[in-house]
């Protein structure tokens, strides 16, 4: 993956999952690739990536608003020839899988230009397969092994997401109960007052009317 202005950085992979790409990459005639990051919008701004494809290869992006404003991101695709192929209007969350009918570029851009005052924080995967035309002599452990492979790229994303989601929840949690303590130390000084200004005025009622008798 190819930044348009900047370059990002892929984080590293774990030893396990070198090793299942080694071993798919030995025995299977796909290649699989994963990168995940996390990106900070300012408002009224963008990030655009692009990634040169081949015809046939397989590529998906999936999404995930993890912070600011009201949670909503721009996402678009266009393919070779400026070919409009996706366009998320305030999602966030989305996902965009699709196989590359011609050789060219694909780029992919999140915006947050619609907003004017807040910034946002978007992570994204993109998993891509590399096709690699079979020669008719694939065995069937290469074909099980392609299965596992996609298998597990599936749950890895699926654990991504969740992770994403449970930190977004958590935040809201936190940020809910910051809210009710506060708004009930407010009530609880409200009614001390209340009660203050009540005791304060019946006394001066008494008052004023043992003086009067």
């Amino acid at each position: 993956m190819e930044r348009a202005k900047t370059k990002a950085r892929a984080p590293r992979r774990t030893p396990s999952f070198l090793a299942l790409l080694l071993l798919v990459t030995l025995f299977s005639s796909t290649r699989v690739a994963v990168r995940a990051h996390t990106i900070d919008l300012a408002a009224s701004t963008r990030d655009c990536y692009f990634e040169d494809l081949h015809s046939e290869d397989k590529m998906t992006v999936t999404y995930q608003v993890a912070g600011g404003g009201h949670l909503d991101i721009d996402f678009w695709m266009k393919g070779p020839g400026d070919k409009m192929m996706a366009d998320h209007k305030k999602r966030d969350t989305g996902t965009h899988s699709f196989t590359a009918d011609t050789d060219g570029r694909y780029t992919y851009c999140f915006s947050n230009e619609m907003s004017t005052v807040s910034g946002k924080t978007v992570s994204f995967n993109v998993h891509g397969v590399m096709y690699v035309e079979d020669d008719g002599h694939t065995a069937p452990i290469e074909r099980e092994i392609r299965a596992l492979s996609s298998a597990l790229e599936a749950v890895k994303e699926e654990q991504e997401y969740i992770v994403v989601r449970e930190r977004l929840h958590r935040d809201t949690a936190e940020s809910t109960n910051d809210r009710v303590k506060y708004w009930s130390i407010v009530q609880t000084m409200m009614l001390f007052g209340v009660c203050g200004w009540q005791v304060f005025y019946l006394k001066r009622f008494f008052e004023v009317k043992r003086t009067s008798t």
